[in-house]
């Protein structure tokens, strides 16, 4: 039926509007816009209804489901997804709603990462309670160690670019998308995001972006919301091993042992420590855990000022106030294998990453 809709559109809006009644408009509309149009409800309505042909009274909510960039032969515009429908029936953001978490289970989370983080979230949705344990600070003390590493060198083993609240994309600006389709929910963890402060434009963005100016006070938003709910976090914990029981003649995990010396007993516990934690796989070693080598790509970073690439992708609009960083992705197989390149982070630049 879209099909057929969009075909009947290329005679006229009269004709549209002919054919078709208010029932049959479809749920979705791409437009097509050039860098000096405004992007805003008002004028995206006035062209919903330009290419409908229908009266400003007769057209329902207008959503923007997702906007992208492209640029390719030679002509830059943006290409604009809407949904037509009532405002009322718009599903609410955030999904399943957090419940207050009981005593037991009590499920150890190792590190908070976003990965810790949003297994927390999940587990309050099951009202499971949750202790996540990190060996890094909160946001707001662990920027004075990144100053210190940055001006002086010097290097806080646990609390650093890739340790501490909200793991290693907090202050290094991680992706919010993926080129697997394999990820899960994404669309899930893109709008609680959105709901506890990152800017609404990730809802539809193709290539949805927080700023490490605002994510660490949507990470703190998030802890807060959760301990609200009775998940328990605690920084400074650095893990240093397992506590193995044996129960029903299998070795289960009972708990974690920390660094100084406590040791927290727990009916499961979730690793979420990131690669950069190396001693975690000596430590998983030693207590008999399997550990399976995963197959890797091997990465060399090419570094490009970025008016290059923005000169090569948008050609004559470069420098457009509308345009983002441009980025890039070429891939090809060769005998067998995979080979890619891609923007790690378009306009970004390079920060020191050690943890040791």
């Amino acid at each position: 039926m879209w099909r057929w809709f969009r075909a009947g559109l290329d005679s006229g809006p009269a004709t549209a509007k002919k054919v078709f009644g208010l029932a049959d408009l479809p749920e979705e509309i791409e437009l097509e816009l050039g860098l000096d149009e405004a992007q805003d409800e008002a004028n995206l309505r006035r062209l919903v209804q330009a290419k409908l042909g229908i009266s400003a009274e007769d057209l329902p909510g207008v959503t923007v489901e997702k906007r992208s960039l492209d640029a390719r032969r030679g002509r830059v515009r943006f290409h604009v997804l809407v949904a037509l429908s009532n405002p009322k029936q718009r599903p609410a953001l955030g999904g399943a709603p957090l419940r207050e978490v009981r005593e037991r289970p009590r499920v150890l989370v190792v590190g908070d990462g976003p990965t810790g983080l949003f297994c927390a979230y999940q587990l309050a949705r099951q009202g499971i309670f949750a202790h996540v344990l990190d060996r890094g600070k909160q946001v707001q003390p662990r920027r004075h160690d990144l100053a210190a590493l940055n001006q002086r060198g010097q290097v806080d083993d646990d609390s650093n670019y890739c340790f501490g609240e909200g793991g290693a994309g907090t202050y290094s600006d991680g992706k919010l998308y993926t080129r697997s389709h394999k990820r899960g929910n994404v669309r899930d963890v893109i709008e609680l995001l959105a709901l506890h402060g990152a800017p609404e434009a990730i809802l539809s963005d193709a290539r949805p972006h927080i700023g490490s100016n605002r994510l660490p006070k949507v990470v703190t938003e998030l802890r807060e919301k959760l301990e609200a709910f009775g998940q328990k976090f605690e920084f400074g914990a650095r893990v240093v091993g397992l506590l193995i029981e044996e129960r029903a003649g299998r070795k289960v995990a009972a708990g974690v042992r920390l660094a100084d010396g406590r040791e927290i007993a727990g009916d499961a516990v979730v690793l979420a420590t990131g690669h950069s934690a190396r001693d975690v796989f000596e430590w998983l070693a030693e207590a008999g855990v399997t550990l399976e080598a995963k197959s890797f790509a091997l990465g060399v970073r090419i570094e490009h000022p970025q008016p290059l690439i923005n000169g090569i992708q948008y050609g004559s609009a470069a420098g457009h106030p509308a345009l983002p960083a441009a980025a890039y992705r070429i891939a090809e197989t060769v005998e067998g294998r995979g080979v890619f390149s891609f923007c790690m982070c378009p306009g970004g630049w390079v920060v020191p990453a050690s943890t040791a």
